[in-house]
């Protein structure tokens, strides 16, 4: 009988295997001249074999228990090219079946016979298998005889780590060498903004929300939580529509889904869809989009696109899938609302009332992070009713200054003048500085410039107070002064003796393998369902049903806040995890140019409830200390070992390492790693409190509220 070959894997694979950064796998190829050789692949890209890496990681002492998931991707390794890319698609509608079970009929799953276990994917397969696009028949190679060991694989992954992170061990090997397409994931808190932007004056959110660049599914998941009940996306790469149809299905299993791939502007999918509303992060800087084949395409009724003018294609794409008054908002390069090529369909736009904001957004809110995006809300005018004579426009940089990103902030900001103007355009109040309903003559002129910041009034010297501004600036002078003197006493202690001629090394274990010691426990609270009622339609959250005790969030982590949750955004059907002194709190989703972040929880804050998206290690305080547990797991090189997936990149805690050290050495690094947090909350503090004082200043002295110092006040 012919030996089945050893699959091949790359240098990441490999880092992920072992728990280490792909750094180290480098220096491992360098100096270790018994590193198996690349046996495929290329000399930038080399592959190695599988079995060979996982005997010398063996021999070292470097090979860690496999978890579930690393079953699963070794599973997938075994098929090269578009075998293994095939395996995973098709394995994906056995993900969806299995999600659908209740946990025991799941957890029963692994333990099957094989010809029970392979009749009963066959079955889920078949069932759901017109979820995923691209799945031309459920009758594949995958579900034969001999394929019992990649499902059992499968199943284990969907019992231990859930049917959304399986789905991300499936995607990491769809969207491997797919081609680049220009788009990017949009973050969580940016799809929830734009989805916030299409409910309507009285709260109301549409029905049908359509987006023709869905990548992985993003802004329609953000459109369910909202309220929308039947989803409509598309996206030129198979691999990103499959993920979007399997991640929306399990979130949201209710609603009517249906993704498809090709290209929206060449190739629409869905020609006959009217829809409510339209979420789309289009693709980012592609010229090749089809314009000259399309020039006479109907959609185009505000001028036919330049060749450079891709995004102004995707503008009118979304216009012709909505019904009257519809609403669309799109994320869009600032350079769309003055480049010279695309004036005039943006002056189109204008007179017809199809563009309603603006709005500039801070840099580093999406990709590219090193631009200040802009949405565009546009409306498909209703020609029985009179165009507004106004477009607001709100600039969300400009409130947001230096710091780092705040997205409750950067939602009041863009909602506080979002939601008054659509109620009463007429009577819109501006916020000098930040927002401004301006007039369509102001806009329509040579260049029909779009830029929030280049219309948008400072604050007038009429609505400066020269005294409160000073009292104001004492005041904050004060607290920068208060903040600067405690980093002051916090950074004196400086003495940092170095080991040794070399780094210290030392024997370390997973988390894996501490929670089977029981040294720690590890708890989850799961992402809260949608609640609707029989006729699908989303119901209102019901009030708090504990008294109103706090939930401590992920973004109370990421911003370091007391806990602002409330359990209505937690699930209904599951006890929920209470915090408690000591815990050690790590963010499971990484967010794009940040890394992970750890909080160790002090006695006050006990007793709130733990919020979805964040990872809760207990530890036995008699073996392992809270703030060395805390440094060790946030460390950089750490995390990126141990995270997993494309587009939602989260963390596997399991993966995680810390170092075997004595409760006595331990709690000496404890007590660093707690000077360091004192140190950059410090920091932190002292930033925002200089950053206020000097905007204040600068608002005075421009204003002519405020003189330099040394001047009288003649």
């Amino acid at each position: 009988m012919k030996q089945q070959a050893s699959a091949l894997v790359t240098a990441a694979d490999v880092s992920r295997l072992a728990g280490v950064t792909r750094a180290t796998v480098s220096n491992w190829r360098r100096r270790h001249p018994d590193f198996p050789a690349p046996a495929g692949g290329t000399d930038s890209s080399p592959t190695y074999d599988l079995d060979a890496v996982r005997a010398w990681l063996s021999a070292r002492g470097q090979l860690p228990d496999d978890t579930p998931a690393d079953e699963l991707r070794t599973a997938l390794r075994g098929r090269s090219g578009d075998g293994g890319r095939e395996l995973a698609l098709h394995l994906l509608p056995a993900v969806l079946g299995a999600a659908r079970l209740d946990r025991r009929e799941r957890e029963a799953l692994p333990g099957l016979p094989d010809d029970a276990l392979l009749r009963w994917v066959r079955a889920a397969a078949g069932e759901r298998s017109q979820d995923i696009p691209g799945i031309d028949s459920p009758i594949y190679p995958v579900y034969s005889d001999d394929m019992a060991g990649p499902l059992r694989a499968l199943v284990r992954c969907v019992v231990v780590a859930g049917a959304e992170a399986t789905t991300d061990v499936l995607a990491e090997r769809l969207l491997e060498d797919a081609r680049g397409s220009g788009t990017y994931p949009t973050p969580r808190p940016l799809a929830a903004l734009m989805a916030r932007l299409l409910a309507d004056s009285a709260g109301v959110f549409p029905s049908s929300v359509l987006d023709p660049a869905c990548g992985t599914g993003s802004l329609l998941a953000a459109a369910a939580s909202a309220g929308a009940t039947a989803l409509h996306g598309q996206d030129v790469l198979l691999a990103q529509a499959a993920q979007a149809a399997a991640r929306l299905r399990l979130s949201t299993p209710e609603a009517v889904i249906s993704v498809r791939t090709g290209d929206s502007l060449r190739s629409d999918a869905f020609p006959g869809l009217t829809a409510d509303a339209v979420l789309c992060n289009p693709p980012y800087g592609v010229r090749d989009w089809g314009h000259e084949g399309l020039a006479y395409d109907q959609r185009w009724a505000y001028g036919v696109p330049p060749k450079g003018e891709p995004e102004l294609a995707w503008v009118q794409h979304c216009l012709a899938h909505l019904a009257p008054r519809g609403r669309a908002v799109l994320l869009m390069p600032p350079a769309v609302a003055e480049r010279t090529a695309g004036r005039r369909i943006r002056a189109q736009l204008v007179r017809d009332g199809a563009l309603r904001s603006v709005v500039a957004l801070p840099q580093g809110a999406a990709t590219p992070l090193h631009i200040g995006l802009h949405l565009w809300v546009l409306e498909r005018p209703d020609p029985r009713a009179e165009a507004p004579g106004t477009v607001l426009l709100v600039d969300a940089a400009a409130s947001s200054g230096n710091r780092d990103l705040d997205w409750a902030a950067i939602h009041n900001t863009v909602l506080s003048a979002w939601r008054p103007y659509l109620a009463d355009r007429d009577s819109f109040t501006a916020t000098p500085g930040i927002a401004g309903a301006v007039p369509l003559t102001d806009l329509l002129d040579e260049a029909v410039d779009l830029t929030p910041a280049r219309h948008i009034p400072a604050a007038s010297r009429q609505t400066l107070h020269p005294a409160q501004l000073a009292r104001r600036t004492s005041e904050l002078y004060g607290q920068l002064q208060q903040a600067t003197r405690d980093l002051t006493s916090i950074s004196a202690e400086g003495d940092w003796p170095p080991a040794d001629d070399r780094p210290r090394e030392w024997r370390t274990a997973t988390l894996a393998d501490l929670l089977r010691g029981g040294a720690l426990s590890l708890l989850h609270t799961p992402l809260a369902g949608r609640r609707t009622t029989r006729s699908g339609r989303a119901q209102p959250p019901p009030g708090p049903v504990s008294g109103g005790r706090p939930t401590l969030t992920a973004a109370d982590v990421l911003n370091s806040r007391p806990a602002s949750g409330t359990d209505t955004d937690l699930p209904t059907d599951t006890a929920l995890p209470l915090i408690q002194g000591g815990d050690v709190l790590l963010t499971e989703l990484l967010q794009v140019g940040h890394s992970a972040v750890t909080r160790v929880v002090e006695a006050d804050e006990a007793g709130c409830f733990l919020g979805p998206q964040l990872l809760l290690f207990r530890p036995d305080r008699r073996r392992l200390d809270s703030w060395f547990l805390a440094g060790f797991l946030s460390a950089e090189q750490n995390v990126n070992a141990a995270a997993t997936g494309t587009s939602v990149v989260r963390v596997d805690p399991r993966r995680l390492r810390v170092p075997l050290l004595p409760l006595a050495e331990q709690q000496r690094y404890g007590a660093a790693f707690r000077h360091l947090h004192q140190l950059r909350t410090a920091a932190r503090r002292a930033d925002r409190a200089a950053e206020d004082v000097t905007r204040l200043l600068s608002t005075g002295l421009t204003g002519g509220a405020l003189l330099p110092r040394g001047h009288g006040s003649a």
